[in-house]
């Protein structure tokens, strides 16, 4: 039999720099398997799309080149993970496996409960670090600021600078699909290099109008960190992310936008730890008094999600936006809240019916920090504010939405301005005069009569006792009293 190795287990911390399992698992001194495995349940899973696996191959190939100088590469499979290892095991003994804790999805942590048993049973020790300042498995939130303090500031691991006792086992070489080696400028590109010249160029001059054009779809694709990919994969660690924010000398506008970007952070771990403590929120609403919700179940249901999906409401903004994550990936925070309000506010949609699609477009999908969200802005957790975005006024309010719109539904563009916000607002004298007809659609629904059914309908269930009931119970256990 083969001599004993380690593992290093890649998953969602595709980085070498502050990388605890790896500065681990070369102390450790063995010789040393680093591992990508690619599943086909999470290719085949909804919540991914090609422009996901596209970066994370990006990410892979940019640390190979990295690993070349210390003789090592990282070794990529594809097969369900469990089976990978025991195909391992059976030429190699397996020692320990060393990884970060993944806060994903039902699916992985079903896998990595079937991997913690086969661990188990071997005898082979699996080290987990922690994801971030999240806390695997908390109850509720006693202890969770100072564990986020020790976890996110604190000294930076360094990336290994001499050669790694690596090995490569017999398995079979792994070719991607052609569609991933193609390179998209619509796309950011992944990789821990890419990620740190976003960094950098945020801190040196993107960054200092943030807390001002962080609501614009328009500016906020410039003065955003745009970090959020490289976080969700871990081409940056989020100690990183704070510690570069922290250790910005900047005044005036800096220091304010720098303010807001480290509290961003800070609400980064903080939804990933509700998912951790709650996975339940995946299929269903945290809180129980929403179980019964009526959400709309006609028969024209699937034909407005589907004009959702592909930005074909009528309404402008919001057509602008999902086309422009569609084709890009990135839409600001206060858009995507505003699509999910759209869905389910406007439309009466259940968020689980868009929740799967907004995933596959978000390029930074996080699955810890996804669901959460998507319940807030829905208004199904009876704890938060209820936010009924209205679309007209956002885009009124908004810098710049109007060459947003332009860019994004040019169907539009022969309108004067202050009709391209509200283009059913034409007259029909003003479409006679118009050089084409508009092939624009009317819109989905009445915004006015829509708004006010929602607002009639969620804050009277809000009332309700059984959410009521549920809502102390949920911030019993994910609010810091």
């Amino acid at each position: 039999m083969n001599s004993a190795i380690n593992i290093l287990w890649f998953k969602r911390d595709l980085r070498l720099t502050d990388h605890r399992p790896l500065i681990q698992a070369i102390a450790d001194g063995k010789p040393l398997l680093l591992l990508y495995i690619f599943e086909p349940e999470l290719l085949a899973d909804p919540h991914y799309a090609m422009r996901h696996w596209r970066f994370v191959w990006q990410s892979l190939e940019d640390l190979n080149q990295q690993l070349a100088p210390l003789n090592a590469k990282i070794q990529i499979a594809q097969g369900e993970a469990l089976e990978t290892l025991q195909q391992i095991y059976q030429r190699h003994p397996i020692v320990s496996i060393f990884s970060h804790e993944e806060i994903g999805l039902q699916l992985t942590f079903d896998r990595d409960l079937r991997i913690k048993a086969w661990c188990e049973s071997e005898g082979i020790q699996w080290h987990e670090s922690p994801c971030g300042g999240v806390i695997r498995a908390a109850r509720d939130r006693r202890g969770w600021q100072r564990n986020w303090d020790r976890q996110i500031k604190r000294a930076l691991l360094p990336a290994p600078t001499k050669a790694i006792n690596s090995v490569q086992v017999n398995m079979t070489p792994y070719s991607p699909p052609p569609e991933w080696l193609e390179h998209h400028s619509a796309f950011q590109h992944g990789g821990e290099r890419a990620a740190h010249h976003c960094l950098k160029s945020f801190f040196k001059e993107r960054g200092q109008p943030y807390y001002k054009h962080i609501s614009s779809p328009m500016l906020s694709r410039k003065s955003c960190s745009r970090l959020s990919p490289y976080l969700a994969w871990g081409n940056l660690s989020l100690a990183q992310a704070y510690n570069a924010a922290k250790n910005h000398a900047g005044q005036g506008e800096w220091e304010r936008s720098m303010r807001a970007f480290r509290s961003r952070l800070h609400w980064h771990c903080h939804f990933m730890q509700k998912f951790e403590s709650e996975t339940s929120m995946q299929i269903r609403s945290m809180n129980a008094g929403y179980a019964e919700f009526p959400w709309r179940t006609d028969a024209q249901v699937n034909r407005d999600l589907e004009r959702w999906k592909h930005g074909q409401t009528g309404v402008p903004l919001v057509d602008a936006c999902m086309r422009a994550l569609n084709a890009t990936g990135y839409i600001n925070f206060r858009m995507r809240a505003m699509l999910v309000s759209f869905l389910c506010h406007y439309l009466k949609i259940d968020w689980r019916l868009g929740a799967e699609h907004l995933a596959s477009r978000f390029l930074d999908f996080e699955p810890g920090i996804h669901y959460p969200q998507m319940q807030m802005q829905a208004g199904v957790t009876g704890i938060h504010t209820l936010r009924i975005y209205n679309p007209t006024k956002q885009a009124q309010e908004q810098k710049q939405v109007d060459q947003f719109i332009q860019r994004w539904v040019p169907e539009l563009s022969a309108l004067p301005e202050q009709l391209r916000l509200t283009p059913w607002e034409l007259t029909p004298m003003e479409r006679l005069m118009l050089d084409s007809p508009l092939e624009y659609p009317e819109p989905i629904v009445d915004l006015q009569q829509a708004a006010k059914e929602a607002r009639d309908l969620f804050w009277g269930w809000r009332e309700r006792e059984a959410v009521k009931l549920d809502g102390e119970r949920i911030l019993a256990r994910h609010v810091m009293r």
